[in-house]
């Protein structure tokens, strides 16, 4: 049975789901939040989604293969402690780059983002692997 309130809420909460989990993801590495909480709130947002229609529509929404998703997220985080390696450092040691930005003004990045940002991919691929999978061997009959 399909209930339209759920439908009507779980279309219009996922997108506000996944710009709150990229903004805990943006201001983590600096106050909290960070990768795996903005990780949990995006999965959150699809298993909402995956309740409110199915599995498939909901791995419809995500667009890209979970496997290679987290794969991508454990190189990304694995990289990002590799880059000190290279400047010398101990690795997972922070390295920032400052950048040109609008107005004369300079925007830092760093690594610790890019660890956040692969710890965020390899969350929201391991969690929606293990409740889609679940998910579907209960409606098979």
């Amino acid at each position: 049975m399909r209930s339209i309130i759920l439908s009507t809420v779980a279309r219009a909460m996922l997108p506000i789901l996944i710009m709150f989990s990229l903004f805990l993801l943006w201001r983590g590495h600096n106050e909290p939040g960070g990768g795996f909480t903005g990780g949990l709130v995006a999965a959150a947002g699809v298993i909402l989604f995956s309740l409110a229609y199915s599995p498939r529509a909901a791995r419809r929404v995500v667009r890209v293969d979970l496997k290679t998703l987290t794969g991508f997220g454990l190189l990304m985080a694995a990289g990002s402690g590799t880059v000190a390696v290279f400047a010398g450092k101990p690795f997972l040691t922070g390295v920032w780059w400052k950048l040109a930005g609008p107005q004369g003004s300079t925007i830092e990045l760093g690594t610790p983002f890019f660890f956040d940002l692969g710890v965020y991919l390899v969350v929201i691929g391991v969690t929606l692997s293990i409740l889609f999978s679940k998910a579907e061997e209960e409606e098979r009959p």
